[in-house]
């Protein structure tokens, strides 16, 4: 006799992405673009080192602390409405601080690479990325997100308004296109929980 033993469990839409049109106000984004000034540069790298060849952009990190507990909480409220409504994924912590990132014309960029990985990154679930700059600010620059099929595309492209918020499951490939003009201004985050399994 050969039994098949199954468990019922909900469906989710595991390569889904879920946004934001206008999840920040203007006066919000002038907020932000204010107290970002004060905190110190870096240049980004990649979890192997890497530099220039699959990423090319300078960063700052927004603390954790009172100033910036408003930004936080409002990003892990749209997260946690995300994850309910698409992914079902065990979300418990915020252990990064947010990035924000500026991508310079001729050649800022981000090539396809997914947000997990070893150590701490194998935590991460849901990530999040809000647009601070108006399209018309640069040329360039698309966040877009492959969900299957050739690398030649077509891709799922992010809204490209200022204050519009794009959250994916982490494990998804996603790029940032050069940038040929102007500068892209964002923000990402990470929301995390216990691996896979």
């Amino acid at each position: 006799m050969n039994l098949n033993y199954t468990f019922e469990q909900e469906q989710t839409d595991s390569q889904n992405f879920y946004y934001y049109k206008e999840g920040f106000s203007k006066d919000e984004l002038k907020k932000i673009s204010k107290n970002i000034k004060n905190l110190p540069w870096h240049i980004a790298s990649t979890a192997a080192g890497d530099k220039d060849t699959n990423r090319k952009s300078n960063i700052k990190w927004i603390p954790q602390n009172n100033d910036w507990f408003w930004l936080y909480e409002k990003l892990a409220n749209m997260a946690i409405e995300a994850n309910n409504s698409l992914w079902k994924f065990d979300l418990h912590q915020i252990p990064e601080q947010i990035q924000y990132t500026e991508y310079h014309a001729p050649a800022g960029h981000y090539d396809w690479h997914a947000d997990i990985g070893p150590r701490e990154l194998s935590l991460r679930k849901v990530s999040i990325t809000v647009q601070l700059s108006e399209p018309d600010e640069y040329e360039g620059g698309n966040l877009e997100l492959f969900r299957g099929g050739s690398m030649n595309g077509p891709f799922i492209q992010a809204e490209r308004n200022a204050g519009c918020v794009f959250l994916f499951p982490s494990y998804m490939m996603h790029r940032v296109t050069p940038v040929t003009r102007g500068t892209r201004k964002s923000f990402v985050l990470w929301l995390g929980g216990g691996h896979y399994k």
